[in-house]
């Protein structure tokens, strides 16, 4: 049994096909879902995204805010930031985790600035994360 699956990002269409399930973090924590799933809507945290497609093959995405959604059987995921695991790029993420983490290091960050550099550290570890699955 399967679910039409559609995942948008700002760029397009990430994915639109059958799945059997999708794992997927939201504010709350991790969800799943499956075929016959009721209604829901939930805002999307940080982490990976695993699909199960129709024919069992597993994909693995770094998945970061946006909204997931259940209506009559149909799951569509708005996310932000969506990039499948075999197209991470590896060495730009640990730089990104660098720059982050210098930033940081600085005295007299505002807590704006703090807030961001943090917001860019965990970005780049969940797609590190998830790219090293690959």
């Amino acid at each position: 049994m399967t679910f039409h699956l559609q995942v948008v990002t700002p760029d397009g269409l990430a994915f639109e096909g059958e799945a059997e399930k999708i794992s997927v973090r939201t504010q709350e924590g991790i969800i799943g879902i499956l075929p016959r799933h009721i209604d829901y809507v939930a805002p999307l945290g940080m982490g990976e995204a695993v699909i199960t497609e129709a024919e069992g093959k597993v994909r693995r995405a770094a998945c970061i805010g946006g909204m997931v959604a259940v209506h009559s059987g149909a799951v569509r995921l708005v996310a932000t930031t969506f990039e499948w695991a075999e197209n991470i790029d590896l060495e730009r993420a640990k730089e990104a985790e660098q720059k982050a983490r210098a930033i940081m290091a600085r005295e007299g960050l505002s807590d704006r600035d703090l807030k961001l550099a943090e917001a860019r550290l965990h970005r780049s570890l969940v797609r590190q994360a998830v790219g090293k699955g690959n």
